[in-house]
C-alpha cells in the first residue's frame, strides 16, 4: 500500500503535465500571484535580471552557480528559436558580469520535440558563445522516451564542445550503461536520482535500492577521474559519500536546487567543498514547482505559509 507522501508526490507529478490546470493557473488574476509568491522559494523570479541578481550575491558568498531560463516541451519552431536568443542573451550577459560559471537547459526547451537537426544547431550556437566566456552549457535529462535522442545530441556536439556537460538520472536500470559510454567523452557528468514518473520496467522507485545505485554510479565516474557534479538534496547520500572521501576532489562538486536544503549546501560549502546552486527563472515555473513540491511533499507546508504569509525580509538569509 502506497504511503500518503508518495500518494501526494504522484497526484502532484500527474498536476505538473496537466495543460487545463496550467493554462487555468495561468489566467487566473486570483491564483497567480498566490502560486508566483510560493515559487518564488524555489526561483528566482521571472526575469533574466532576476537570476543574474541572485547569482551575484550567491557567488558573493562563496557559491558555484548554475542558471537555467525554465521552459522544456517546446512545439513551435519559432519558439524555441526564441528560447535560445533568451540563452544567449543570458550567457552575453553572464560573459560581461564575469559570470564563469555554469548554464543549464533542456534540449526539448531548444527544440528536441520539433527537429533534432533544429536542436542540435541551436546547442551547438550556444555551445560555441559560451565557450568565449568559459562557461558551461550543462544538458538536463529529462523523460525517458527522449533519453536516446538527448544523448546522441550530446555526443555530436562534445566531440566540437568540451564545454559541453549531461545529466544522468539515477533511477533509469540503463543509466549505468549509458554512463559506461558517456565516460568516454570529455563533458561534465551530472547524476541526478531522477524527478519524473516512469513506468516500473523502466526505472527504480525510491528506496535504498537507488540510493545504492547511485552511490555506484558516483563511484563509477570518481574512479575515471571524470569531472562530476554530484546532485542531490539526500543528506545520508551526501554523508556517505564524503565519508568516502570524494568531496575534496579538485574534479566534483555538490549541487543543489535554490531553495531546497540550504543548510546542506551550505555545510557543503563551509567545509571546501565546490558548491554549486542551481538557479532557475521564467515565467514557465508551473511544471518547476510541481516537480519540487512532488519530491519533497511536505513543501507543500511552505507553499501554504509563502502564499498567504509576508515576503521573506531577507531572501538569502539561510546561504
Amino acid at each position: 500500500m502506497l504511503t500518503p507522501q508518495v500518494q501526494a508526490a504522484q497526484a502532484l507529478k500527474s498536476i505538473a503535465r496537466s495543460e487545463h490546470i496550467k493554462s487555468y493557473l495561468q489566467q487566473s488574476e486570483e491564483l497567480y500571484p498566490l502560486v508566483l509568491q510560493a515559487a518564488k522559494r524555489f526561483i528566482t523570479g521571472e526575469s533574466r535580471q532576476d537570476g543574474i541578481t541572485v547569482a551575484k550575491e550567491m557567488i558573493r558568498k562563496g557559491y558555484a552557480v548554475s542558471l537555467e531560463y525554465i521552459g522544456e516541451n517546446i512545439k513551435g519552431a519559432g519558439e524555441c528559436h526564441e528560447a535560445k536568443e533568451e540563452f544567449l542573451q543570458l550567457i552575453e550577459e553572464m560573459g560581461a558580469a564575469s559570470i564563469n560559471q555554469t548554464v543549464s537547459l533542456d534540449l526539448s526547451h531548444i527544440g528536441l520535440l520539433v527537429d533534432t537537426e533544429i536542436t542540435y544547431t541551436h546547442l551547438v550556437e550556444l555551445a560555441e558563445k559560451a565557450k568565449s566566456y568559459n562557461i558551461t552549457v550543462m544538458v538536463s535529462m529529462e523523460e525517458s522516451s527522449k533519453t536516446d535522442d538527448i544523448l546522441d545530441i550530446y555526443k555530436r556536439a562534445v566531440r566540437h564542445y568540451s564545454n559541453v556537460g549531461i545529466s544522468i538520472q539515477a533511477h533509469l536500470y540503463r543509466s549505468v550503461q549509458d554512463l559506461h559510454e558517456l565516460m568516454n567523452y570529455p563533458g561534465k557528468i551530472r547524476i541526478v536520482k531522477g524527478a519524473y514518473q516512469e513506468p516500473c520496467n523502466v526505472a527504480i522507485p525510491r528506496s535504498k535500492e537507488l540510493n545504492d545505485r547511485y552511490l555506484q554510479l558516483v563511484e563509477q565516474v570518481m574512479e575515471a577521474n571524470h569531472p562530476l557534479s554530484i546532485a542531490t538534496h539526500d543528506e545520508s547520500l551526501i554523508q556517505q559519500i564524503e565519508q568516502r572521501h570524494c568531496l575534496a576532489r579538485s574534479h566534483v562538486e555538490v549541487e543543489m536546487l535554490y531553495g531546497i536544503r540550504p543548510d546542506l549546501l551550505k555545510n557543503a560549502k563551509d567545509n571546501g567543498y565546490t558548491a554549486r546552486m542551481y538557479l532557475t527563472y521564467g515565467q514557465e515555473w508551473y511544471l518547476y514547482l510541481c516537480h519540487r513540491l512532488a519530491e519533497y511533499p511536505e513543501n507543500l507546508y511552505l507553499a501554504l505559509t509563502d502564499m498567504i504569509g509576508p515576503p521573506a525580509t531577507d531572501k538569502y538569509g539561510s546561504y
